[in-house]
């Protein structure tokens, strides 16, 4: 959750305390849950990076995995897939911090099952049987996870 209490650009709006709270809620319900990310990836959006950081530092993942990338600064999904497709092939698992709708569209694009809203600071997981990122778009993943701060409330 963003706050829209501030006089400041889409990019700056910060994290609500509800936002911050679900942030560690569900990642610490997540800490052993989760693979290990070879590489983890997030909008240069404050509400986002925040997200992010408090996800990797609960999950005591290393700060050098973290890329702050302008594609994933998407709102319809285009560039967050395109964005995927480009990935080094050498990165098996990976993490995305990013904004609604596009992550919505991505999962149902990419997922074999429908969420009809990735909830705010939710987690969703697809699992992929590729060998190129090249070739996410050409088959359905398997969507194993998709949870929400509220299922821990």
């Amino acid at each position: 959750k963003s706050s829209w209490e501030y006089n400041v650009s889409d990019r700056d709006r910060p994290l609500k305390l509800r936002g911050i709270n679900d942030a560690h809620l569900l990642s610490g319900h997540l800490r052993n849950e989760l693979p290990t990310p070879d590489a983890v990836f997030s909008s240069p959006a404050n509400r986002a990076l925040h997200t992010c950081m408090i996800f990797m530092r609960n999950l005591d993942l290393d700060l050098g995995k973290l890329l702050i990338t302008e594609e994933l600064y998407d709102f319809g999904g285009t560039s967050v897939l395109s964005f995927v497709e480009c990935l080094d092939d050498a990165l098996e698992t990976v993490v995305l911090f990013g904004h609604n709708h596009a992550f919505t569209s991505l999962v149902n694009l990419l997922g074999d099952a429908y969420i009809d809203n990735v909830a705010t600071s939710a987690v969703v997981g697809v699992r992929f049987d590729i060998s190129t990122w090249k070739d996410i778009n050409r088959q359905k993943g398997n969507t194993f996870m998709n949870i929400a701060p509220k299922a821990f409330k």
